[in-house]
């Protein structure tokens, strides 16, 4: 219930403290390069706005599973959507949340256009290979399949090519296609049944990308659960092929990422010729708010000079696979040659674009009135605040009333407005409306409790001066406990 946190708020102290923080941080990073630090610790003022136009912030998609490449200028995404297979484009890293998806594929055929999950594409010649795997609604007969683009393009449009079975596992359960490319050869790399677990790593050569042309071995993957072994994605440097892939069950806070390796000129499907890496190489960060970390992919910056992971993460820590969202940041590399991909980041943190990204101008306002750009938000009767979220919110604070009739007013100058703040059990029902137009109803409801969760993103609205309005209703529906809704933070873009 939202009504048993604390309600005071941050000292003027704390916050002109937080201010020279923040500034000193920020003329760091731009001197060097760096990364613009944590949300908790990032932009204020004129200088935030100056560097506004090269940042962003997660999360990119509310889908899971997510695979992402750069390609003639522009970022393409696909994540699971279930019933078809949807892709996101944008010219910036920073506006893929408020782009429109294009559906590049449905099915027709009742044996595998049910629970469509993790789409990936690649491009071989001049087309691009889209797989992903499907069942007819009974999950343990989920099967690998492949597209083929009509022309060369990743949105497609694409036509049916194959289904990708190895001999030896022609009718059994299979997830998760992933492409190895090794020694000038191609291999298909899944999860599926093997003699060490259910969804155990498999790896089958390829004679083309769209032939399984041999049987599959199986690699028995260390992981800090017993149950699963998905999702495989590869690095190619510093002489060896580096395999990736999650461990344990999605739905449970500890899926994470693990890593095995293989010498440039080794065979891939000689189980012994792979190394495995002690302990996960990205896991959960429970002081950053961000659990279950995984089912990823890797994608380099437009100019070729960064490598950058995207991934699904949680910001809950109950057993669930709701609110996995897509989130993406720059990893480097360690002395050793191998991948160095630190700590999944708080969802919300300021992060730089990709090296040539153009970027958007998108700024932050945060509950409290600070804003990284042109932007206010003002309130009227009595509203709670205070940290009680830490790091399920924006800089860990946010507003909430159950109170009819309290409004919050968002001022900003822009395109777009994305609403991110936490939905609970005990959440209710507002009322929006964008520049004094029609009210649309919201309900912040959810279960269990989440932070930094998307809950409105307005329509594209002309460049310049605009207001959206959030008012309590009072009310809400019949699995929640009361009415409360949570103000917290406000995405704006600009383009």
């Amino acid at each position: 219930m939202r009504a048993s946190r604390a309600s005071s708020s941050c000292p003027a102290v704390r916050r002109c403290a937080a201010v020279l923080v923040a500034f000193l941080a920020l003329l760091t990073g731009l001197l060097s390069g760096a990364p613009a630090a944590l949300a908790g610790d990032a932009e204020s003022g004129s200088a935030a706005r100056v560097a506004a136009a090269g940042t962003f912030r997660n999360p990119l998609n509310t889908g899971p599973d997510p695979f992402m490449t750069h390609w003639n200028g522009m970022y393409y995404l696909t994540a699971t959507q279930g019933d078809s297979i949807r892709m996101w484009r944008s010219p910036s890293l920073s506006t893929l949340l408020t782009s429109d998806p294009v559906t590049v594929w449905t099915d027709s055929d009742p044996s595998r256009n049910r629970n469509i999950w993790a789409p990936e594409f690649y491009r071989f010649g001049d087309r691009w290979y889209l797989y992903y795997t499907a069942d007819d609604g009974v999950d343990d007969h989920h099967r690998l399949y492949v597209l083929e683009s009509d022309r060369d393009d990743p949105a497609g449009p694409y036509h049916f090519k194959a289904k990708l079975a190895p001999p030896n596992h022609a009718n059994d359960f299979a997830i998760d296609a992933g492409i190895l490319q090794h020694n000038g050869r191609l291999y298909l790399a899944y999860s599926g049944i093997n003699q060490y677990q259910h969804n155990g790593l498999n790896i089958a050569p390829m004679s083309n990308p769209y032939t399984v042309s041999g049987n599959a071995v199986a690699v028995d993957g260390a992981g800090g659960c017993p149950e699963v072994r998905e999702g495989p994605e590869f690095l190619y440097r510093n002489g060896r092929t580096w395999m990736t892939y999650s461990a344990c069950d999605t739905g449970k806070p500890d899926y994470q990422i693990q890593m095995m390796s293989l010498p440039s000129g080794s065979d891939p499907l000689v189980p012994g010729n792979w190394t495995q890496h002690p302990g996960p190489v990205f896991s959960r960060a429970d002081d950053r708010g961000v659990y279950g970390p995984g089912h990823h992919a890797f994608f380099r910056s437009p100019d070729g000079t960064e490598d950058w992971i995207v991934y699904h993460a949680k910001t809950t820590s109950d057993y669930t696979y709701s609110n996995r969202t897509t989130r993406a940041q720059k990893f480097t590399w360690k002395a050793d040659g191998s991948p160095d991909f630190g700590r999944p980041l708080a969802l919300g943190a300021t992060q730089n674009v990709p090296s040539g990204d153009p970027g958007s101008g998108n700024y932050w306002i945060n509950d409290d009135g600070r804003s990284s750009g042109d932007g206010t938000v003002t309130y009227t009767g009595t509203w709670n605040s205070g940290t009680g979220c830490a790091a399920q919110c924006f800089w860990s604070d946010d507003h909430w009333t159950d109170r009819a009739g309290n409004t919050a007013t968002y001022t900003f100058t822009g395109t777009r407005i994305a609403l991110l703040s936490v939905r609970d059990t005990g959440n209710g029902i507002a009322a929006l409306s964008v520049d004094g137009g029609p009210e649309q109803r919201l309900d912040y409801y959810g279960s269990p409790r989440t932070g930094e969760t998307l809950q409105y993103l307005s329509p594209k609205l002309p460049n310049g001066r605009h207001t959206l309005r959030i008012r309590v209703t009072g009310e809400h529906g019949d699995r929640s406990g009361a009415s409360f809704i949570s103000v917290d933070r406000a995405e704006v873009y600009t383009n």
